[in-house]
């Protein structure tokens, strides 16, 4: 078991001894003999002394031994003293284990603190000796000893406070151990020592001292001496009698930090007011204690001062302000928590200041709010300080005041890192109007809880129904998640005013129904059912079989959802879940899985905990109705996981399966689970399981379910293969039976012996469970790790001997794979499995396997073997294994031509080395963490020497391989070998990984002769791996070291004679910066470094070498990403700033400011100089300097104005002769342009515009232009009617019109200023729009005389800006055949992105254009412009999406012959497969839209009969999805009013078949439209023309075509044939004759099937019952009963064949052939489609008096029951609908 999991044990165990003692008295206690009584109690010492580092466990005993010194409190003080005086009292060096009891008698002994008043001087001066020693080694200052010292010296001060103050205060008594401790402290603050929680504690603890003071005056005179801590020059402290001398020895701050949290901590008020502490000097940790300590002592400040705190003017005010703002976006994690404290802090300091000055107008809160309203909406802070804002304003203020509020607020929930403060914020609002209001109707009359709600839904109502039938997914999960909670916590009546206006039937409308009424069940415990009487079952169902997931889960979460978990579920809802849990089986979202699982877990909680309150209550309720039912429902959801586990079924469903199976077992049996705090068993679960074990049920660790679980351990899948190996593990007995157990580990040893990767992983995850199954059994489990040691002893030396059989017959990876599981993923220690001769052999192992494959892959063993850094290339890798394939093949090297491919023997052999080289170093690193971790020094199964050779291997694998599959593996073992030594207390441990950086900066620095295709992968990342296993919580001096030398090392300049060919230190230190700062296990650690970083990255992109700017590029791409954080992902696109303003950015990073400004200065003076001048002169940092400025987050108004200096440059820059400089300095100028700056900026470059008669520059001129309508898009964000400046734009860019026209030669300028008109639109007036676009049509519709570079650009926004307004793109469109070719290409590019379909009077104008124009399209020979316009033609026909309409819209029908002809063509290019997979399926889309509009019933049927065709050829599973698409498109548009006008049957049986595949099809999409067109046939023939389509799931839609195609077509020839088709075939003998001869595989890899979604067997299931039904019915229909014969007569032999050998079949005698046979997909579905076909032949043979000469039914019907019975106790379970027949 883990730590966590004995910790909680020993507790547990603790907590029941504590209350057994309090069980007896005084008395009975008085009358234990003394001699028992002592021993009890050194018992007891000795416990404590045990579990010093359980505090819990402590205190725990400490009660107990309270309760004993009733008795004899002598006996105990003694013992302890005792104990105590062991410690003191010896002549050797404290230490830790001394120190952590010392602790323990401090802080968890009541005795242990009364013993320590006696002993304490002692202890004193042993704690005075330590430090000295302590502080001399830099091993032990920075680790966990010198903190528990620390931390002993702060208890001595806090809980012997009154015997340490005569030893610092009083001169006569002062002690010189305090002294030294003093000083001890002070170095450790002042940076001697680098761990920051020693030094932060050490800060606390010199407080405590002070605070120990009797007299005010000395405690503020020490306090005051303290606070000289900032400064840098050395210094004296003085603390009453004590003095020590302080010199600062670093400038972290964290010495200021360590004295202020400490002084604010620990002294008493009287201290802190006369200290002069200042708010500025601290940081924001310190300021949150400050502000606290302030609002304590206010009213001490206003006597001592007599003036207001924070008065208008006050410096104060606007210093705690500034602080709080700058600060709020910082990246460090934690920081902005601390912000909001302190925001809250300042608003309560002010509002008692304004309560005790009288001031009531209280002007601070209307200034913060409005400076926050006009923060951006994606800062985050903005929320936070609204919420604490709210009380002091009130609702209505805020609301009325920020109009645009509940937007924004939407806006946050569908951002994820904005979703939470924005929850947070809506909760505090309504929480604030609930209050508002109840306060309010105090004064008046009180509301009910209605009125209440019907307030609430006044403002808010509108904003959740937006948002819950938003089409963002991410907003309607947080709102369902948050915002409903908290509005029925609340107001729990605003379920009826949010339920009121809910239409079923609308759109979205579903999914919000369910929402409000799970979350109103869930938070108020509310019936859902009495909400809105019988219709809310009803609309549950709806839910339930919605093709949606997420309504289906909202639904879900309502059934399974109560507040109370032993609220039964009543029998309506258990017989509901009965249908859900089987059609939800097979879905494909993973998130639905999860979410599945845990509300049928909640469903089933509610249940048991239902049932164990019977089983505890009246015995007789256990015979109840409920109570049957209940069990039965358990019983039956235990069943079914198993049915669907056999291989053949899609990982879908057996993973939904397994996770129910989970649910099942976690829920409803009585295993304890250790490693869990919560979700344990309760305690009488045993008597519940014996009542229903009683009735034959709930026996859910059967011998037969084992086997099921057993065949899932060799799923394709890993996680099948885990979660099954899991529950085996978990919850069935904790052996197998030796016949399993004989049998896995054979097939075990056939597994680890295979050359695929995957069945590698399956042999060792089964010898992992073979194991812990053994683990019971120690001398079992140790002969299995001595076997797996041996195995890959000998796997190595048949590598050793031939590489090439090694690979094929005995890889190496496996092997070390089942090591891994079994040694390091077993709750066991490993010293029970590892003793040091065999870890020894292990490690050499290990070693020489390591240099065996590096040698494969150097082609030169003995070369792999020395110093040489330099790994081989790919392409020597490739010559060495070519080179051993030829020899061990007994052939030379072919001089034939060379095959680009990898041979398989080329992939076997690299395919071992690199998986074996990545495992190798995953379990070496993995095996030494987990022996340091458990080993005690003394006991430590590896030495110092062992170590040094592991350390060897990785340096090997990282610095001699260049597979990054390899590098990156080994490096996860790698970062923990390194984490272990580098926690070590032992110093040489710990020097390892250090000597290893040292190296490994060595080679960074060292000059090599190494081609740059040959540099080393590996070693950045073992850079990054040593730095990265640093502790967080010291100052890293690894890493500080690195990044010296490596930005020395790249700063050096370069030599002379350097050769762009070789590998160049500078270069590879610059990868390795690149590795570090992407390191994930660094995190913000190296933002340290970061201005350094990105002035050397910007500097070194100006290197004559390419390889340096390569690298230098890549750096500073990498940083900025890691200094910005994680740009915001909401699905909606999201912006595409970061969340870091300029202010804030440069706030954090100062040191960029100047440079980057600089950068830009730079820039733009290269481009001033006479008009005539070239300009081009390249600065290469640049762009990347304005990409970066670009990312900031626009809208911070920057009130000191400190980055205005950056304006000027960046408005020049618009003259760059360079595009994307031009384009990136217009994003730049919006980002670091303060919002009130906005006008006058555009003001200046509107005015700037020229004339028609000025001279220009273009590139200018083009700039300004971007820059104009940058600008634009974020000013008038919010604008809605035009201010003066906006009018005084608008007039200049209406002059400047003339840049649209011919006059104006550069069609780039033209674009832009098209796109500064689309950004004014809504502003201008209607004659200024009607000359542009006059212009825009003149100039598309003249011929272009010459070609102009980038003239199609501008026309195609031409085109976009005049079919925006009605009148005009109806102009466009009725000249679109006198249009040019490209035009016409515009223009129905701009029909399929959508545009055309959004206005309602020119989507039929375009519809006739391309129906008319259509023939011409179709004959044209560019692909690319029949591809779009068929695109745009079914954009405008289709009407969007075809799931949302009853019927397609009613569209003027092609006029005779046009139709007939265009339909040929479309339906000759789709059956030659003329064109692409595009192509196609647009033409089959339109084919079947012309389909669907034709009349002539003659002409018809021909076409049909050749759709169905197409179809049958594009429904394949190897057709492209894209066709398969298409397909289930056509059958939507054509197939729907095809069948619903009674068409030819034959047609309609092809396309319900064609229907039937696709909703089988491997892609979710093509199955979700193959539903659809399933709910459109059912609404179309149910008739229900005025409501919407309801969507249903695909797993309904299945059994409703069948229904359809039973209904119409059972007496149709072809109807059979279709239920049949979809049966596997019932040929049994073949396939165990396969399987006999199937032998182990040699091959790599295996062939997938084309669908691994299909699942014949569950078809059998669909398809039975409608056979049967056939079989009923024949007698009704002549033809039919004919055809049901002949199937008969040709298929009764094979079945009854096949059942003969089902019977033959001995499960018990051959397990080994029979557990293969378990775990092969045709065995299973083989069966399924045999017992299908045998229980409709029997059905046949009962019903038909024609058949009945070829079996005996009875006789048929016993060897059903038979093969069903031996095949279910024997591991092989069937769909309940298969095995039901059987009884019949």
């Amino acid at each position: 078991m883990n730590r966590s999991s004995v910790k909680r044990c020993k507790e547990r165990c603790l907590e029941e001894a504590v209350q057994l003692l309090r069980q007896l008295s005084e008395a009975q206690l008085h009358v234990l003999e003394e001699s028992r009584l002592l021993l009890l109690v050194r018992l007891l010492i000795s416990m404590q002394l045990q579990m010093v580092n359980i505090s819990t466990a402590c205190r725990k005993v400490d009660q107990m031994l309270q309760h004993l010194a009733k008795v004899d409190h002598p006996m105990i003080f003694r013992e302890t003293h005792h104990c105590l005086q062991s410690i003191v009292h010896t002549d050797q060096v404290l230490s830790f284990e001394d120190l952590q009891r010392a602790c323990m008698f401090l802080e968890d002994s009541t005795v242990g603190r009364e013993a320590w008043r006696e002993s304490f001087l002692s202890f004193l001066n042993k704690l005075s000796e330590l430090f000295p020693v302590v502080l001399q080694q830099e091993s032990l200052r920075d680790g966990p000893l010198c903190y528990i010292a620390v931390k002993v010296c702060l208890q001595m001060f806090q809980l012997l406070s009154s015997d340490v103050a005569p030893l610092v205060w009083d001169k006569e008594h002062m002690g010189p151990a305090v002294q030294k401790i003093l000083q001890a402290l002070m170095d450790i603050i002042l940076g001697q020592c680098c761990n920051r929680d020693t030094r932060l504690l050490a800060g606390t603890a010199v407080a405590m001292l002070i605070n120990t003071a009797s007299e005010s005056r000395a405690g503020e005179a020490a306090a005051w001496s303290l606070l000289q801590v900032s400064h840098l020059e050395p210094w004296l402290l003085t603390v009453g009698a004590l003095q020590a001398q302080c010199c600062p020895t670093g400038k972290d701050g964290v010495d200021r930090l360590a004295v202020s949290r400490g002084l604010l901590t620990c002294c008493r008020p009287h201290i802190l007011l006369s200290s002069h502490l200042d708010a500025t000097e601290v940081n924001l940790v310190a300021l949150t204690l400050w502000l606290k300590k302030v609002k304590e002592c206010l009213a001490d400040i206003w006597k001592m001062t007599g003036v207001r705190l924070l008065s208008v003017d006050s410096s104060l005010q606007q210093e705690l302000i500034h602080i709080i703002w700058t600060n709020a976006e910082s990246p460090v994690e934690g920081v902005s928590e601390f912000v909001r404290i302190a925001f809250c802090l300042l608003l309560d300091l002010y509002e008692m200041d304004c309560e005790q000055f009288c001031d009531t107008k209280k002007t601070l809160y209307f200034t913060l709010l409005q400076r926050i309203i006009k923060l951006p909406c994606e800062a985050k802070a903005k929320y936070h300080r609204l919420c604490a804002l709210l009380p002091y304003l009130g609702t209505d203020m805020v609301l009325d005041q920020y109009a645009e509020l509940p937007n924004h607020l939407l806006k946050c929930l569908s951002t994820n890192h904005l979703s939470p403060c924005g929850s947070e914020f809506y909760k505090c609002l309504i929480q604030q109007q609930r209050r508002e209001l109840c306060e309010g109707s105090q004064k008046s009359a009180s509301h009910t809880e209605l009125e209440l709600a019907n307030q609430w839904a006044r403002r808010w109502r509108p904003v959740l129904y937006k948002a819950l039938t938003s089409n963002v997914t991410l907003l309607q999960n947080n709102t369902s998640t948050h915002l409903l909670p908290c509005t029925f916590q609340v107001f729990p009546s605003a379920v009826d005013p949010l339920l009121a206006s809910l239409d079923s039937s609308a759109p979205g409308h579903l999914h919000a129904w369910a929402c409000i009424m799970s979350a109103y069940r869930a938070t108020t415990g509310g019936s859902p059912w009495a909400l809105q009487g019988s219709s809310t079952v009803e609309t549950l169902q709806l839910a339930l079989g919605s093709a949606d997931d997420k309504v289906r889960l909202a639904a879900l979460n309502l059934l399974c959802c109560s507040p109370k978990t032993k609220d039964t579920p009543t029998t309506e809802e258990m017989s509901i879940m009965r249908l859900f849990i089987p059609q939800n089986l097979n879905c494909e979202s993973s998130p639905f899985r999860q979410h599945f699982q845990a509300g049928v877990k909640r469903f089933l909680v509610r249940i048991r905990d239902g049932c164990l309150a019977l089983v505890r209550g009246q015995k007789g309720h256990l015979a109840s109705n409920l109570f049957v039912y209940h069990i039965g429902f358990v019983e039956w959801l235990g069943q079914i996981p198993y049915s669907y586990l056999a291989p053949g079924h899609s990982y879908q469903r057996k993973k939904t399966a397994l996770l129910l199976l989970s649910a099942v077992l976690e829920t409803c049996t009585d295993t304890w689970r250790p490693d869990k705090k919560k979700g344990q068993p309760p305690a009488n679960m045993g008597s519940l399981i014996n009542c229903a074990r009683q009735r034959a049920q709930w026996d859910f660790v059967c011998r037969t379910k084992q086997l099921v679980l057993i065949s899932c351990l060799e799923d394709s899948t890993n996680e099948i293969r885990e979660l099954s190996a899991g529950l085996l593990l978990r919850f069935f007995p904790p052996s197998f039976p030796d016949d399993i157990a004989a049998v896995l580990l054979t097939r075990t040893k056939q597994l680890l012996c295979s050359p695929r990767v995957q069945e590698a992983q399956m042999g060792a995850l089964m010898m992992k469970v073979l194991f812990q199954k053994s683990q019971d059994h120690h001398p079992k489990a140790s002969c299995m790790v001595r076997f797996l040691v041996k195995e890959l002893e000998e796997h190595y030396l048949t590598a050793k001997a031939d590489m090439m059989l090694a690979a094929r017959t005995k890889p190496i990876h496996a092997v070390l794979s089942a090591l891994q599981r079994c040694f390091l993923e077993a709750p066991s220690s490993v010293s029970d499995t590892l003793d040091h001769s065999l870890t020894i052999e292990v490690l050499v192992l290990l070693e020489s396997m390591s240099l065996l494959l590096l040698g494969v892959l150097y082609g030169d063993r003995d070369a792999c073997a020395t110093e040489k850094d330099a790994p081989p290339s790919f392409c020597d890798m490739g010559n060495a294994i070519s080179s051993l394939i030829a020899q061990e093949s007994g052939g030379g090297r072919g001089d034939g031509e060379e095959c680009v491919l990898l041979s398989e023997e080329h992939s076997l052999v690299l395919t071992c080395c690199w998986v074996s080289l990545k495992e190798i170093g995953i379990f070496l690193g993995s095996l030494v963490e987990k022996i340091l971790t458990e080993s005690k020094s003394s006991k430590c199964l590896l030495t110092k020497e062992d170590l040094t050779r592991a350390s060897k291997v990785f340096k090997n694998i990282l610095l001699k391989c260049r597979h990054w599959g390899a590098v990156e593996g080994c490096c996860a073992g790698f970062t923990k070998f390194c984490a272990s030594l580098l926690g070590s207390n032992d110093p040489e441990l710990r020097d390892i990984p250090a000597h290893m950086l040292k190296q490994g900066l060595q080679v960074v620095r060292s000059p090599r002769s190494t081609s740059v295709t040959r540099r080393a992968a590996g070693l950045p990342m073992l850079i990054l791996c040593v730095v990265s296993a640093e502790e967080a919580s010291k100052a890293r001096p690894l890493l500080a070291h690195s990044m010296q030398i490596l930005l020395e090392t790249a700063k050096t300049p370069l030599p002379e004679d350097w050769d762009q060919t070789l590998d160049l230190p500078q270069v590879c230190a610059v990868h390795t910066l690149q590795a570090l700062v992407r390191g994930s296990g660094l995190g913000v650690a190296v933002l340290q470094f970061a201005p350094a970083v990105a002035i050397l990255s910007l500097t070194l992109l100006s290197s004559p070498c390419w390889a340096m700017r390569n690298a230098a590029l890549q750096l500073y791409s990498s940083l900025c990403s890691r200094m910005l954080g994680q740009r915001p992902s909401s699905e909606e696109g999201g912006p595409t700033q970061h969340c870091m303003s300029p202010l804030s950015f440069f706030f954090h990073y100062p040191g960029l400011q100047l440079f980057l400004l600089g950068e830009l200065r730079g820039a733009a003076q290269d481009l001033q100089g006479p008009p005539n001048e070239a300009k081009l002169h390249l600065q290469p940092s640049l762009f990347p300097v304005l990409t970066l400025l670009a990312q900031l987050q626009p809208g911070v108004q920057d009130l000191t104005e400190t980055l205005s200096d950056f304006l000027p440059p960046l408005l020049q820059l618009s003259a760059s002769p360079i595009y994307s400089v031009r384009v990136m300095a217009s994003k730049a100028l919006v980002a670091m342009t303060p919002p009130s700056e906005y006008m006058n900026i555009l003001i200046k470059l509107t005015a700037q515009l020229p004339s028609p008669q000025e001279r220009c520059c273009h590139n200018r001129l083009h700039g300004q232009l971007l820059q104009i309508k940058a600008t634009l898009k974020r000013a008038l964000c919010t604008a809605s009617a035009p201010s003066a400046d906006l009018c005084e734009v608008l007039r200049q860019v209406d002059t400047s019109m003339w840049l649209v026209t011919e006059t104006q030669r550069c069609p780039l300028v033209r674009a832009a200023y098209l796109g500064v008109a689309d950004s004014l639109r809504r502003f201008c007036c209607q004659t200024y729009l009607s000359k542009l676009s006059d212009t825009l049509v003149h100039d598309l519709q003249t011929p272009q005389q010459e070609l102009q570079v980038g003239l199609p650009s501008f026309h195609q926004q031409a085109i976009h800006f005049l079919c925006a307004d009605l009148k005009w793109a109806c102009q466009i469109w009725d000249n679109f055949s006198a249009a040019s070719p490209d035009l016409r290409l515009s223009l129905v590019m701009w029909v399929v992105d959508g545009r055309g379909s959004q206005q309602t009077g020119l989507k039929e104008v375009i519809q006739r254009v391309l129906q008319s124009n259509l023939r011409e399209a179709l004959l044209s020979h560019s692909m690319e412009y029949r591809r779009t316009y068929l695109a745009a033609l079914v954009a405008v026909m289709a009407g969007g999406d075809t799931t949302l309409h009853q019927h397609l819209p009613q569209s003027t029908p092609l006029e005779e012959p046009v139709l007939p002809e265009c339909l040929d063509l479309l339906l000759g290019d789709l059956e030659d497969q003329r064109g692409g997979p595009e192509f196609l399926s647009q033409a089959l889309y339109a084919a079947s839209l012309l389909l669907s509009q034709c009349s002539d019933s003659r002409f018809l049927q021909k076409k049909f009969f050749r759709w169905c065709s197409v179809l049958e050829c594009h429904r394949s599973p190897d057709a492209p999805e894209v066709l398969r698409m298409a397909c289930a498109e056509a059958l939507c548009v054509a197939g729907v009013p095809l069948m619903s006008c009674r068409t030819l049957p034959a047609i309609m049986i092809r396309s319900i078949n064609t229907g039937l595949y696709l909703l089988q099809d491997q892609s979710q999409q093509v199955r979700m439209k193959a539903a659809c067109f399933t709910s459109l046939l059912h609404h179309a023939r149910k008739g229900e023309s005025q409501r919407s389509v309801y969507l249903m799931q695909v797993n309904q839609a299945l059994p409703l075509l069948l229904d359809l195609l039973l209904e119409e077509c059972w007496d149709t020839p072809g109807t059979l044939e279709v239920l049949l088709c979809h049966l596997p075939q019932p040929d049994l003998r073949s396939v165990l004759r396969e399987a006999s001869e199937m032998t182990g595989c040699s091959s790599l890899y295996e062939q997938d099937e084309a669908n691994v979604f299909a699942e014949p067997s569950v078809m059998c299931a669909h398809v039975l019952p409608y056979l049967l039904l056939m079989a009923e019915k024949s007698s009704e229909s002549s033809a039919v009963a004919q055809g049901l014969s002949a199937w008969a007569e040709e298929s009764a032999a094979q079945v009854l064949d096949s059942l003969r050998v089902c019977k033959e079949l001995q499960p018990g005698s051959t397990l080994a052939s029979w557990l293969a046979l378990l775990m092969d997909p045709r065995f299973h579905c083989t069966l399924c489609g045999l017992f299908t076909r045998a229980a409709f032949l029997l059905r046949l043979l009962k019903t038909s008096d024609d058949v009945r000469d070829l079996c005996d039914p009875s006789a048929l019907h016993m060897s059903l029951q038979e093969v069903c019975s031996l095949l279910s106790l024997n591991g092989v379970h069937f769909p309940t609908t298969v095995t039901a027949q059987r009884s019949d």
